[in-house]
């Protein structure tokens, strides 16, 4: 069963890490986020689920500005050709619907089936913007308590550097 966005706060709280979230209109592309997110401080990412051709799943995130080539990015991490997964797959395997993928989502792959990737740009913002399990809200977290999060949760992520 997936946790919600309430109990995906409580997690970072016991944790202790420390964030600051904003409610705006749902946002389902990048420039719905551009157009209504206001004035976030910090990288503003984008999370691509993605299934290989023999069935592994991947989420890679990246700044929001990055050009992400499917066929360079599954070459880097030495995987077979990508391609998106579904929305099936992805409430399945993230709990999460279309427009609200983040890194966050990881919480919810308790059979660690997806292989979380970062694109090392994102690495290199202070603060990050991502959403918090559901696309009508933004969380601002520190890139270093994004990381250990996702240790925490079991799903630290591989670092690959996308061209461009």
């Amino acid at each position: 069963m997936s946790i919600d966005s309430q109990q995906f706060m409580i997690m970072l709280d016991q944790l202790g890490i420390v964030t600051a979230t904003v409610e705006h209109p749902p946002l389902r592309t990048i420039e719905d986020s551009r157009r209504l997110r206001g004035n976030l401080k910090g990288g503003h990412v984008k999370s691509l689920f993605l299934k290989d051709k023999k069935g592994g799943y991947w989420l890679l995130t990246a700044l929001e500005q990055t050009r992400v080539d499917l066929r360079v990015a599954a070459s880097l991490l030495q995987a077979p050709r990508f391609s998106f997964a579904n929305e099936e797959d992805l409430g399945q395997f993230l709990g999460v619907v279309p427009g609200a993928v983040s890194p966050f989502a990881a919480a919810n792959d308790v059979k660690g089936r997806v292989c979380v990737v970062f694109d090392r740009r994102v690495l290199d913002a202070d603060l990050l913007n991502c959403h918090p399990l559901r696309n009508d809200r933004t969380t601002v977290i520190a890139a270093i308590d994004l990381l250990k999060f996702l240790d925490g949760v079991g799903h630290p992520p591989r670092i690959i550097h996308l061209p461009g």
